[in-house]
């Protein structure tokens, strides 16, 4: 995609083909209109097709460019806020609420990859929360208390243990959660849009939306050589918005993040370094996340935008950092790199808007893409069927609302990661 190996890296290089789709020409009616080919929009397709709607999907460049191409590939359960905080920032009914929502929301991941027979690497082995020092023993050892409290199967395992599981003695101990896994992140939203378009859904990919006019009960939403009328418009866009509801993109702060990927490990290393292939990430405030891929390679990714100084900083100091984590590793040398832009609100919580009459959407997964979107995208196929109401949603309506110095904390966050990473030669 953009004729650049760095937007979607591996990913790209991996996956299975999408569907064949074309750019919109001329004028189609629908029921439902959806704005964006990531998670959510193929998500809420898919429902709504499944159920018996007529559904176009628009999507400004190619199925899964934004997020959905771009991250680490791990299906987390709940958000970075803690499980106890969430009643305290959201109230006691959208607290509670979207805890249930996000907290089972691997499930339905996995369940429509198995349904839809998606071939999309997917592992069920949990993920790893791994503690860097006191601090972060602490931080997990919170974590694991409150979302056993909840009943969730999470298991906080001691250093030990975590040698054994990860294969490094940098941590502390780690919170094994047995909801969450990995996945092929492109391969996953290919997959989707494959099944989107076997239930009927129209896609036409190189088709932004450039306006959108009320006439009467129907939403006309334009594109450069064609139109489509329809009742609903689900905005699915997030971090990557342009155009009508950038909005959305600009009530985020954008937090860079890249990964790279060896080339595939030996049998050797492969059974000391992830032998359960559960996905990872520590709990330093840079944070680190890893994770194998099917055949073997190693995904190590970090904050950071990989360009100008970045580049080679970011590099070096992942082949410094996997040295120290994975000695028997030796001197690597990557086969692909890649980076993205993960959308962060002001709470580090998703948002619920109505944009306008029958204009709706979620947005701000704050790093949390896979599993938050593909059920916020059923959620809003069960809003526009009226098998739910928008009082039982699991998020209060909000309008979208810019935070301050968004362009200095974007500059400041780059900047940092490159400061960081340039400075950092410990664990």
């Amino acid at each position: 995609m953009l004729n650049d190996p760095r937007s979607h890296g591996l990913w790209e290089k991996t996956a299975p083909q999408p569907p064949v789709t074309s750019a919109l020409t001329g004028a189609v009616s629908a029921d439902v209109v959806v704005v964006g080919g990531g998670y959510t929009g193929l998500s809420s397709s898919l429902h709504l097709a499944e159920a018996g709607s007529k559904v176009v999907l628009l999507e400004a460049a190619e199925i899964g460019f934004g997020g959905a191409g771009r991250n680490v590939g791990l299906i987390n359960a709940g958000m970075w806020v803690m499980p106890d905080d969430l009643p305290g920032v959201l109230g006691p009914v959208y607290g509670e609420r979207l805890l249930d929502l996000l907290g089972n929301a691997p499930r339905l991941v996995m369940e429509l990859i198995d349904k839809h027979g998606i071939a999309c690497e997917l592992e069920r082995n949990g993920t790893l929360h791994v503690a860097v020092g006191a601090s972060g023993l602490k931080e997990i050892e919170d974590r694991a208390r409150q979302w056993a409290a909840r009943g969730a199967p999470v298991v906080l395992l001691d250093a030990a243990e975590t040698v054994k599981r990860v294969g490094s003695s940098a941590y502390t101990g780690s919170l094994l959660d047995m909801r969450a896994g990995t996945l092929q992140p492109l391969a996953y939203a290919r997959g989707l849009a494959h099944a989107a378009v076997k239930a009927g859904v129209s896609i036409h990919t190189s088709s932004p939306v450039i306006g959108t006019e009320r006439k009467g009960n129907r939403w006309t939403i334009k594109t450069a050589k064609g139109e489509v009328t329809a009742d609903w418009i689900i905005v699915a866009t997030d971090a990557y918005s342009t155009g009508p509801w950038e909005a959305v993109r600009n009530e985020q702060v954008h937090l860079p993040y890249f990964n790279l990927a060896t080339r595939p490990l030996s049998d050797n290393l492969r059974g000391s370094i992830l032998a359960g292939r559960e996905g990872v990430w520590d709990t330093k405030e840079i944070l680190s996340s890893y994770r194998m891929d099917q055949a073997g390679r190693l995904v190590f990714g970090s904050v950071g935008a990989l360009r100008n100084t970045g580049l080679g900083i970011h590099t070096a100091w992942a082949k410094r950092s996997l040295k120290k984590l994975f000695p028997q590793l030796g001197d690597v040398e990557f086969e692909c790199e890649w980076y993205g832009k993960i959308g962060m609100t002001a709470n580090a919580l998703p948002r619920f808007h109505r944009f306008a009459p029958n204009v709706v959407g979620f947005s701000g997964y704050n790093g949390r893409g896979i599993a938050p979107g593909t059920v916020f995208g059923r959620t809003l196929a069960q809003l526009i069927l009226g098998q739910t109401t928008e009082a039982d949603l699991p998020l209060p309506l909000t309008a979208p609302s810019e935070p301050s110095f968004r362009a200095v904390k974007e500059m400041w966050y780059e900047a940092g990661a490159q400061l960081a990473h340039f400075a950092d030669a410990r664990f």
